[in-house]
């Protein structure tokens, strides 16, 4: 096939609409079910290039949760501790794959931005795969491959209309891609950098430490940020990513955004929020938003009189400031990525308060030594990887 029409482009107004491959040849991808859009394509196909580097760079099968043409997250197949089970939502019995571990942590990383995303998987979808992302509000999924048995869960979704789509792992793109802006062609090289634990060997800080696991967390969030809508940070920790800040024009906004997501992520440890009373039969999306609002500034909105008692059992007491901060201060080991310099050392003293200890940026401003002595003074280590990670 050719080419495939789409219903419409960004926007019902903008039509006609449809994919093809620049050089003639044909497309990659078979729909097996529904019919994917034009953001669903753009959504499916970076989110493809994210799993597949992930899986070449660390040997481990990988997902991810894209919204917008960003990730809301990305993961290996590392095993899921009973914390890890219980802030996913996934049965404490459940026999996992890794393909379902890494699922189960690219979607639960930031769960209120993956609601209706598409999925990305690097390995054939599996059954234990298929049957958390049964579970989940999603708008479609690309592997290169599925069972029958995962075809059969997934076919059920949205009444029989969930995007499913199969892509060809052997097909290597054209290594000049084009893009069109106002009726002009733009046209570049493919950025096919590899990224690896051999983009880490400048360590310019005091603390030259960079152990494995800190080295394979910056991959994570360096590959993560190579399909990321610039400006964009990756904060990760234990084979994900568990804050991601994308599109931001100043570089300290991207950080303060992922790192209120990474903070989430964190404070949903906490045995104060694991064991927040739920209302019987509350829905998983009601769930994930009271969760949100619990551990944020605007806690009253689900602790008022008469708002609690949809939500709760009984009303949980409130998640002080002083109980948060005891319990961020804990944090340590976390990896924050940068797609480019930091140009002021703000963005290491907000990384700091996430418990962010090992940094990978490329280098090259002019306060280099300001960020530099920053790092020095919590004792962190930081690798200056000399690539920039643009994407737009």
């Amino acid at each position: 096939m050719k080419d495939l029409a789409l219903k419409y482009g960004c926007n019902p107004n903008q039509v006609p609409s449809k994919i093809s491959v620049n050089d003639g040849r044909d497309l990659p991808i078979e729909v097996l079910n529904g019919r994917p859009g034009y953001i669903n394509f753009m959504d499916a196909l970076n989110g493809w290039q994210l799993v597949s580097d992930l899986k070449a760079a660390t040997g481990l099968p990988a997902a991810t949760s894209f919204k917008h043409v960003s990730p809301a997250g990305a993961a290996i197949g590392l095993p899921l501790s009973d914390v890890m089970r219980k802030i996913y939502f996934v049965d404490p019995e459940a026999e996992l794959s890794p393909l379902a571990c890494a699922f189960a942590r690219a979607r639960g990383a930031d769960r209120m931005s993956s609601f209706g995303d598409f999925i990305s998987l690097s390995d054939v979808c599996d059954e234990s795969t298929a049957l958390l992302i049964k579970k989940e509000v999603s708008d479609g999924i690309i592997a290169p491959g599925y069972t029958d048995e995962a075809l059969e869960i997934l076919r059920t979704k949205k009444g029989g209309a969930y995007n499913i789509v199969k892509i060809d792992p052997e097909y290597v793109p054209a290594p000049l891609e084009h893009k069109d802006v106002f009726g002009i062609t733009f046209e570049q090289g493919r950025n096919e950098l590899l990224i690896n634990n051999d983009l880490l060997a400048n360590v310019v800080t005091k603390n030259k430490d960079l152990p494995e696991a800190a080295k394979r967390d910056l991959v994570i969030s360096l590959i993560t940020l190579k399909y990321t809508q610039s400006n964009s940070v990756c904060y990760a920790f234990d084979g994900q990513a568990i804050g991601i800040g994308a599109g931001q024009q100043s570089r300290v906004h991207c950080v303060r955004l992922a790192g209120q997501k990474a903070d989430n992520w964190l404070l949903r440890q906490c045995p104060k929020v694991l064991e927040l009373p739920f209302v019987d039969g509350i829905k998983r999306a009601d769930r994930d938003n009271a969760i949100d609002v619990y551990i944020g500034d605007e806690y009253m909105d689900v602790l008022a009189d008469g708002a609690w008692q949809k939500i709760f059992k009984t009303r949980p007491e409130v998640f002080t400031a002083e109980e948060k901060r005891a319990w961020l201060d804990k944090a340590e080991g976390i990896s924050l990525g940068s797609d480019a310099f930091f140009p002021f050392s703000d963005s290491i003293e907000r990384a700091k308060k996430s418990g962010v200890l090992y940094v990978a940026e490329p280098g090259g401003s002019k306060r280099d030594q300001d960020v530099i002595d920053c790092c020095d003074k919590y004792g962190m280590a930081m690798a200056f990887t000399g690539i920039r990670l643009f994407h737009h």
